[in-house]
C-alpha cells in the first residue's frame, strides 16, 4: 500500500461513519486530516484518536456564503489539499406521494448541490498546485432507483453525473483524479439520520443497515480504489452488487425485479413494517 505521509486529506461528514473511517484509515497510513462536520464535540473526539496531525474545520455544507472561507482556512493550513472527500449527506426514508417538495430541495442540496460548491471552490486551486484526487461518496441508489429514497436516489445519480463529467475535464489535462464510491448497506447511521416526508429525522435504523457491512472495511476498500486511482469502486455485496450492475448488463431485468421489490417495501412501508 502507497504511504500518504505529508498528504492532505480533507473530509466532510467526518464525525463518524464512513467519514471517521477514512479518517483513521488515512491517518494510518501517514495523511494529515482535516475533519468537517457540524459537530464540533463529534469531531474533536475523531482528531484525538488519530496518530497524524488534524484541522477540526466545522461547517454546514449548505452555508454556501462561508464556503469561500471554509476552503481557504483548509487551503492555508498545510498549503494544499492533496484528497478531498465529500462525504457528508443524509438518505431519505419515505414514499414519494407523501412527500413535500421541500424535502427534495433539502436534499438535492444537502447530497448534490453542497459538495459540487465545494469542490468547483477548489478546483483552480488544484490546478495551481498541480494535481488531487477528489473522492465523491455516492451510493449503490445512485446507481439504481431506490424505493423509499426518490430524492436521494436523485442527488446520488446527479453527483455521479457530475464527477463522471469533470473526470473528463481534469484527469489528463490537470492530474486530478475522481473517485465515485458507491456504498451499499454498510453499518452507520445512515438510516437514523435519514430524512421522512415532512423532512423531520426518522430516528431508527433498519435491519439491512444494521447488518451492513464494517465501515472500516469500506475506508480499506476506499484507500485501495485511490491508491489504484480506480474511477469508480461500487461497495456492495449480494442483491445490492447485482442490481448495481444490472444497470447496465440488463436494464429491462432491473427495472422489472425493482417494480416487484418495491412494491413489496412500499406496502411494508405503509403498513408500519418498515424495520
Amino acid at each position: 500500500m502507497a504511504t500518504y505521509v505529508g498528504k492532505t486529506v480533507w473530509i466532510t461528514g467526518a464525525s463518524s461513519g464512513i467519514g471517521e473511517a477514512l479518517a483513521k484509515t488515512f491517518a494510518a497510513n501517514g495523511a494529515n486530516i482535516i475533519l468537517s462536520g457540524r459537530r464540533v464535540d463529534a469531531l474533536q473526539a475523531v482528531a484525538d484518536g488519530l496518530p497524524t496531525e488534524t484541522l477540526v474545520l466545522p461547517f454546514e455544507v449548505t452555508d454556501y456564503d462561508v464556503l469561500e472561507t471554509i476552503v481557504a482556512k483548509a487551503w492555508d493550513w498545510k498549503g494544499r489539499v492533496d484528497i478531498l472527500v465529500n462525504n457528508a449527506g443524509v438518505s431519505q426514508r419515505s414514499l414519494a406521494v407523501h412527500t413535500a417538495p421541500q424535502v427534495y430541495t433539502d436534499l438535492l442540496n444537502i447530497d448534490l448541490i453542497a459538495p459540487i460548491w465545494l469542490t468547483q471552490l477548489q478546483l483552480p486551486r488544484m490546478v495551481e498546485a498541480g494535481g488531487a484526487h477528489i473522492i465523491a461518496i455516492s451510493s449503490v441508489a445512485g446507481r439504481i432507483g431506490a424505493p423509499l429514497r426518490t430524492a436521494y436516489s436523485a442527488a446520488k445519480h446527479g453527483l455521479i453525473g457530475y464527477m463522471d463529467a469533470l473526470r473528463t475535464e481534469v484527469s489528463s489535462r490537470h492530474s486530478i483524479n475522481v473517485t465515485n464510491v458507491l456504498p451499499g448497506s454498510v453499518a452507520t447511521d445512515v438510516s437514523r439520520n435519514a430524512l421522512t416526508a415532512d423532512g423531520s429525522t426518522r430516528g431508527k435504523s433498519d435491519r439491512a443497515i444494521d447488518s451492513g457491512d464494517d465501515p472500516m472495511d469500506c475506508a480499506k476498500a476506499i484507500l485501495e480504489a485511490v491508491t489504484n486511482n480506480v474511477p469508480e469502486l461500487i461497495f456492495a455485496s449480494g442483491i445490492e452488487l447485482d442490481l448495481a450492475k444490472m444497470r447496465h448488463s440488463d436494464p429491462e431485468k432491473l427495472f422489472a425485479m425493482g417494480a416487484q421489490m418495491g412494491a413489496k417495501i412500499s406496502e411494508q412501508y405503509e403498513s408500519g413494517d418498515d424495520a
